[in-house]
Formats: structure tokens, sequence, C-alpha cells
């Protein structure tokens, strides 16, 4: 048994009908080297010999009355694995049928009364360029309170293999659960954890100072950075309330073409630096395209791992957020990928101090529960400036290929939550060469997100046609 850090709660406060908490996504594997076809059978059986290396996997929440303290994740004493997968087959179904089922999938939330995860089998792929003949595919939720997305690929870094060739079956170690704990347990533990609050926030005050402090200290004056747009990031037609529709679109690229493009950029440009002047200008291309004119530039929320520096819990969320300007108003693609990178270091001493989980953690679950669900119910996305208008996540991802009792993993595309006031999320991820770039959107208020897609290329070239006429003029330092 252990109990949530408050970021992990948050999601579970954030989640309604329409905004489901869950990360995951579609695994597409080519299974045409195996000697015979890979069946549900096989599958569940796999899977059953890997509940051990994820604690989720059978653990479920048990809440407080009137949500006193954060849930607790305890041993499912009910728990059966036949709950938390199904067999679909598509009939012959196209890309655009396992497009449709994925999208399904995760527009729909997670049943509380047991661990939060499941993976449905799909089969039964008809001819399609995009889907390998002899192939299947899995659609996989988890809940963002139980993996961020850092540590949601390394759990299926864990359960895929980095071999074709199945090693020998092992008996799985035996699992007993724990006892359910005594709700007055519980109660005693929470009447604690509230009389410390108001220490722990007084702490948190003083770290965001002393970071204010270093960020002046290290900086010459003249030469001192504010981070623009701070809580003020422009309104756009996709920061409003969500609807229960989405979508999902992806595009990639050689990892090593995109090595190349930010050295051309500058010496001190990194591949995050890069991947965010890449959605900035396809961002800028899809608004000009669809009429949208904010006043000041977007402003991203990008998460950081911490897991580095904090190996606190073998699950839940451990990152830090920055809030970095994408400097959309700047006409030159290379030039604002070195403007990102300037104001992606300005946000670092205060992303490192404000950490979301140590935000979240100095204020009680009753607040925090409170506060999430008025900005819900009263739609208060629709008449407020939004902190941010996106988040972009970029998670690097194993070289190699993964995969499944001998089935190569071929093509994956990652979802990420959205939540009122952000209809769109950008999640991109490395994988065997080639870097992903995922969207998550909710139609309604992104309309034509595979334009959005197809605009990525679009503003790779763009950069790349930049940082070739600006060979003579050094990047912004």
């Amino acid at each position: 048994m252990h109990q949530l850090n408050e970021l992990d709660a948050s999601f579970l406060f954030l989640e309604s009908e329409t905004t489901p908490m869950h990360i995951g996504g579609l695994y597409i594997f080519d299974a045409a080297e195996r000697e015979k076809a890979l069946t549900f059978d096989d599958f569940r059986d796999y899977l059953n010999h890997r509940l051990h290396l994820a604690g989720f996997f059978r653990q479920k929440l048990m809440h407080l009355p009137f949500n006193l303290d954060r849930p607790y994740w305890i041993d499912d004493p009910d728990f059966a694995i036949e709950r938390h997968i199904e067999s679909v087959n598509l009939e012959g179904g196209d890309h655009a049928a396992l497009m449709a089922l994925t999208e399904d999938r995760l527009a729909t939330p997670l049943p509380r009364t047991r661990p939060l995860w499941h993976v449905t089998w799909v089969e039964g792929f008809g001819p399609d360029t995009l889907l390998p003949a002899d192939g299947f595919a899995l659609v996989v939720r988890v809940h963002h309170a139980a993996v961020d997305a850092f540590s949601g690929e390394e759990v299926m870094g864990k359960l895929l293999e980095y071999t074709p060739d199945t090693p020998t079956k092992t008996r799985p170690p035996a699992w007993q659960p724990e006892p359910v704990p005594r709700p007055e347990q519980l109660l005693t533990r929470a009447s604690l954890n509230l009389l410390r609050k108001p220490f722990q926030f007084l702490s948190l005050t003083q770290s965001t100072m002393t970071a204010a402090l270093r960020d002046f200290m290290e900086h010459p004056i003249g030469r001192i950075r504010t981070p623009k747009n701070v809580l003020s990031a422009p309104r756009t037609p996709f920061n409003r309330n969500l609807t229960t529709r989405r979508r999902l679109n992806s595009t990639s690229f050689d990892l090593s073409r995109l090595k190349t493009l930010k050295g051309a950029i500058g010496p001190d440009i990194s591949l995050n630096d890069l991947v965010l002047g890449i959605c900035a200008e396809a961002l800028k291309r899809y608004m000009t395209g669809h009429g949208i004119q904010p006043e000041d530039s977007l402003v991203a929320l990008t998460p950081v791992s911490v897991r580095s520096r904090s190996l606190r819990q073998p699950m839940g969320n451990q990152m830090s957020a920055m809030l970095v300007n994408l400097a959309t108003e700047e006409p030159d693609p290379a030039r604002r990928v070195a403007l990102i990178r300037d104001n992606t270091r300005t946000s670092e001493n205060y992303g490192e101090a404000i950490a979301a989980d140590r935000l979240t953690e100095r204020l009680p679950s009753t607040l925090v529960a409170l506060s999430t669900r008025l900005y819900s119910e009263f739609h208060l996305a629709q008449h407020y400036q939004p902190a941010f208008n996106l988040p972009i996540t970029n998670v690097p991802g194993p070289q190699v290929p993964l995969y499944l009792k001998g089935a190569r993993l071929v093509h994956q595309v990652n979802s990420a939550p959205l939540f009122h006031g952000a209809g769109l999320a950008i999640l991109a991820l490395s994988y065997a060469g080639a870097i992903h770039l995922n969207l998550t959107t909710c139609p309604d208020l992104v309309p034509d997100g595979e334009q959005l897609a197809e605009l990525m290329e679009t503003a790779v070239e763009a950069i790349e046609a930049s940082a070739i006429a600006g060979t003579d003029n050094p990047a912004v330092s």
C-alpha cells in the first residue's frame, strides 16, 4: 500500500466523462517472421507472466470519505486479468477502421473500481499498405495517476522484448494481495497530513524566491530574461471546454535528419528545442490557414521527467514542467528555434523549484478536488486567459526494435490526455532511429487535425531552408 502524491491525485480530480485522464495509444506489430500466428490466448499468457513488472497492474484505488486526503494504491484482492483485456476482430477492416476503434477506446474513461489499465487486442487486418498483412495491434490505456509519459515508456520497454527470440518461459513470482487497510487507520494518517500542510506551503514559497534570486545572479544586468507570457497565454479556439470526441494523428522523421538540422541552426540547440520549433512552425501555418490570429505568441507547457534525480516511487508521476514561449510571432523559422532555446533556458530555474508535484502536495486534497471540479462545471476555460495553449512532451524511447513473442513493433501512435482549456496535445517519442510526433485533439476544437500533422513535414522543410539561408548569420544567443 502507498499513497498517491498530489500530482497523481490531481489527474483523478481532473477526470470527467469528457476528460478521461489516461495515456497510452496504438501499437502495431508485424508477426510475419513467426512460424505461426500469434493468438489472443498467447497474448493473455504472455501478459500474465509480466504483471509483476509494474505494481499498478494489480493495484486499485482506495478513497477516503470526503476526499480528506489523497487516495491510496492497495492490492486488488479480486484481481482478474480477464477484466483488463479484450479481443476485437476488424474482419478485414483497414487502417481507418483501426484508428476509429482506437479513438473510441481512448475516449472512454477507465472504471475506478479496479486497477486503472486496459488493453484491447486487435486482429483481422484487411489489405492496407499502412498495416502489416500478418499483424495485430494493441490499444493500451493506463491512467495518468499511475504513470506519466516517461515511466509509461519505461513500462512498455519492460513488457516487450529486445530480441525476436522468445526467451524460455519461467514461472512468474507468486503474488499474494496485502490485506485491505482499515478506514480508521487511513483517517489517522489524513489528520496528520492536514496538520503539516501550512508548514510545507511556507517551504514552497521559500524555494520559489530562491529560484528567482538564483536567476538574477546567473544573468548579468541587462541580459536578464523574464519568461514572456507566463500565466497569460493568448486565447485560441482550442483553449475552450472539450467534448467527448478525440482524434489521433501522427507523423515521423528520421532522427539523423533532425540531429543534422539542429546542428545547422546552432551548436547549443537541443533536440527538444528543435521539436518545439517544428511544432511552433506547424501551429503558425495551421492557424494562418484557419484564420486564427492570436494576440501574442503561443505558450507551451513542456513536462520534464525528474526520475533521474528522484527515485522516490516505482510508479506515479515524477515530473517538473516549464512554460515555454514558442515565439510564433517570429517570422523566421530557424531564428524561432534559437529564441525557443533562450526561452527554455530561462524557464529551467523556475521549473526546478516549482515542480508540479511539489506545488500540489502543499495544498489540501479537498481544495485541489474542489478547484478542478469548479473549473470544469462552470466552464471557466471559456472565460479566462489560459496559462498555456497546449502541452508538448518529448519522451526518449529505445533506439532498437522491440518485440512481442517474435512480432516486431513497427508503428505506434501515442496519446496524451486532454483537459478543459487545452484541446490539443503533442507527444514526441523517439523509437528505432525515428522521432514520432503524435497529436491528440478534440476535433470540435481543433478541426482538420490530419492537416496539422501534415504541416509538421512542411515545418521541417521550412526550418531547413531557413537554416541554409542563414548560414552566414549565427543563431541568436
